[in-house]
Parts: C-alpha cells; sequence; structure tokens
C-alpha cells in the first residue's frame, strides 16, 4: 500500500521530506527516502492528514535501483498502525476535485 507520508530524522525533525511508503504493516513500513539512512537511527513518519508521527527505528537502508533514492525498511516498536486510514484513497479524497477530475 503507497501511503505519502513526511519523514525526518527525530534528530532533526525540521529537515523533514515528502515521501511515500512502498509497503507497510501495522509493525513498520518500506519508505522511500532521498538519503541513506544508518541502521539503528530513529524516524518520525507522519501522513500528510496531520496526524501524530509515529517514531521508528531504521532497520535497513538499501539504494533504490537506478537512481538517487533510498528504501528504508522502519520497526514501529510502541504501537500498531492502521494504514488504511492514510492510504492513498484516503488522503485524495481530503481534496475536493475540479471538472475532469484534478485536484484542487
Amino acid at each position: 500500500m503507497s501511503v505519502p507520508v513526511y519523514l525526518a530524522s527525530l534528530g532533526e525533525t525540521r529537515a523533514r521530506e515528502r515521501t511515500v511508503t512502498e509497503n507497510v504493516s501495522p509493525h513498520g513500513a518500506r519508505v522511500i527516502s532521498k538519503r541513506s539512512w544508518r541502521s539503528g537511527e530513529e524516524a518520525l513518519i507522519g501522513p500528510l492528514t496531520g496526524e501524530f508521527p509515529q517514531v521508528g527505528i531504521v532497520v535497513y537502508s538499501r539504494r533504490k535501483n537506478g537512481g538517487g533514492r533510498f528504501c528504508l525498511g522502519v520497526e514501529f516498536l510502541d504501537r500498531s498502525v492502521k494504514w488504511e486510514n492514510y492510504s492513498v484513497q484516503s488522503v485524495g479524497r481530503l481534496r475536493p476535485l475540479r471538472r475532469g477530475g484534478k485536484e484542487t
């Protein structure tokens, strides 16, 4: 499931990036990032809907095929996440569509 999220290092929350997940589970996510992360680094992942961000631990960081992006495996230790509340379809409903099906 692809979910639009904000991703930031717990140490530098102001340097957040807007990105998406590639895969999710109740206890973690595979997230795309512009930079390489260290295993064990703490990440904040928050849905674009403004919900409270989750703190996760980076399990792995691998270069994505053909580019300067990275895939992060992030595990949530404190609680499980109900990703269906933040799916692309749910977030898309937050913005009304203009004629022709384009977001406003």
